[in-house]
């Protein structure tokens, strides 16, 4: 009995010092994010990362149990929801015959990619060049712009976000760029956006912003010299600058300002393609067809890094007898091509695009209910599930929640707003007086109504500073 009872001591000291050790090597591991890695767009003291063991369906877990409603796709990219293991078999089978060849060589997977984004993007795109992301999609579709036009302007938005390559960081007006200012892309050139709810012209009706946007950029094209000007870049619908709506022409007609002049007519849709906006690409919300169009994100839902190019089968063309001057290691990466066409073949399968622009109804609904018990809510922009909460001090004037660009200082409330959310058990993506809507395509009502119920309750918070 005595050594019975000695047996379990030595099992019990053991399992309490697994137990132990576990503990130290779990906190050595959230440690070492912090001491041996940079985290994006932030101080790297004092943060607090939510410590994510596992992802499934619409929820991030952490180390503790906790979940998190994932009320923002994490970027606006995992559409299909987190955990599927269709994914992950499509992946495996793939490296099981090829995990990497360089990208001059011919691959099935290649093909059948390059093949289905010529069959679900409009009009006459038909040839991609594939990249690992957004930014280097966009960063390539300048490159292109410019080699194929032989000019060197590029025209895009102020409140806009193409990426944070050189060229990228510098096409957009996101203010995080102003740190790198001095290093900028050259002949990048910034208009005023239709954003009828703060309307830079003082108009009264998003049609007359639109108006106004569209005669400044006529005039922006005449004073810097249609001559000059490469291409005219634009999101395919307005994603974390605000989620500002374009009006019902304005894409028209900038693409007909572009054919006067002979300027291509980029569309990034890395943000709102495959299906977030309630149509494949935000562009078809618009009845356009650009020249060159850039996707990511969504092709292959965050799962793994891939990004594309498809340009018009005229440009294609252009280079059939010389040298088409773009190149990357990883492009047309198989296993990533493997992972988007499986992420395509979800989509389609279970009507996500469909499903987006109804579920995205819905949202709007139940966003006209908080509007009459939050007076915070100053405009809700959103299109398909791709949306965004302007919060105010006050409806009539308009005085932004927090001021554009604001620092972590400068959030006040909207900084306990953001902390009530995670406390809530909610990651999503609240930026300045913004707070965005965008969750996973495959999230059903009662998880949508979770969620506001998430956001009505920090509500409460902004509510108290409205007068």
């Amino acid at each position: 009995m005595d050594r019975l009872d000695e047996l379990i001591t030595i099992i019990e000291e053991a399992m309490n010092n697994t137990i132990d050790k576990k503990v130290e090597n779990d906190v050595d591991v959230w440690q070492q994010n912090l001491d041996f890695t940079y985290f994006s767009w932030s101080k790297q003291k004092g943060i607090s990362p939510i410590k994510v063991e596992k992802t499934e369906g619409v929820y991030l877990y952490d180390e503790s149990g906790k979940k998190y409603l994932d009320f923002s796709s994490q970027l606006m990219n995992v559409n299909i929801g987190h955990g599927r293991k269709e994914i992950a078999d499509a992946v495996y089978k793939q490296m099981q015959s090829i995990s990497f060849v360089a990208p001059s060589n011919a691959t099935r997977v290649r093909g059948e990619l390059g093949a289905k984004l010529a069959e679900i993007t409009p009009g006459n795109l038909t040839k991609t060049f594939f990249t690992l992301g957004g930014a280097e999609a966009n960063d390539n579709a300048i490159k292109l712009a410019r080699l194929h036009t032989g000019r060197h302007k590029v025209i895009t938005h102020y409140r806009s976000y193409h990426g944070a390559t050189l060229a990228t960081i510098s096409a957009g007006g996101d203010p995080r760029k102003l740190s790198v200012d001095a290093s900028q892309l050259p002949n990048i050139v910034h208009v005023e956006n239709p954003y009828s709810y703060r309307c830079p012209w003082y108009s009264s009706s998003p049609e007359e912003c639109g108006t106004r946007a569209i005669q400044n950029l006529k005039n922006t094209i005449l004073y810097e010299g249609p001559q000059n000007v490469a291409a005219i870049l634009m999101e395919g619908e307005s994603g974390t600058s605000g989620c500002i709506k374009y009006p019902p022409f304005y894409l028209k007609k900038v693409k007909e300002l572009c054919e006067e002049y002979g300027i291509l007519f980029i569309v990034d849709e890395v943000m709102s393609g495959f299906g977030r906006t309630g149509k494949w690409f935000g562009i078809n919300n618009h009845e356009v067809t650009p020249d060159i169009m850039t996707m990511a994100k969504g092709l292959t839902s965050g799962y793994l890094p891939l990004g594309a190019m498809i340009t018009t089968d005229t440009i294609a063309k252009a280079f059939d007898d010389k040298p088409l001057p773009l190149g990357l290691t990883y492009s047309a990466h198989s296993v990533s091509c493997a992972a988007a066409l499986e992420v395509i073949n979800i989509t389609e399968k279970e009507n996500l695009v469909e499903r987006a622009a109804k579920m995205g109804t819905y949202i709007e609904s139940q966003i006209e209910k908080l509007k009459e018990k939050h007076p915070s809510i100053g405009d809700f922009r959103n299109t398909g599930m791709l949306g965004c909460l302007e919060l105010v001090k006050n409806r009539e004037t308009k005085e932004p929640m927090a001021p554009w660009n604001a620092k972590p200082s400068e959030m006040g409330v909207m900084g306990k707003v953001a902390a009530s959310i995670k406390a809530q058990g909610m990651f999503t993506f609240v930026k300045w007086n913004q707070i965005y809507i965008a969750p996973p395509l495959t999230i059903t009502k009662e998880e949508i109504n979770k969620g506001l119920a998430i956001i009505s309750e920090a509500l409460l918070i902004a509510d108290t500073q409205c007068y």
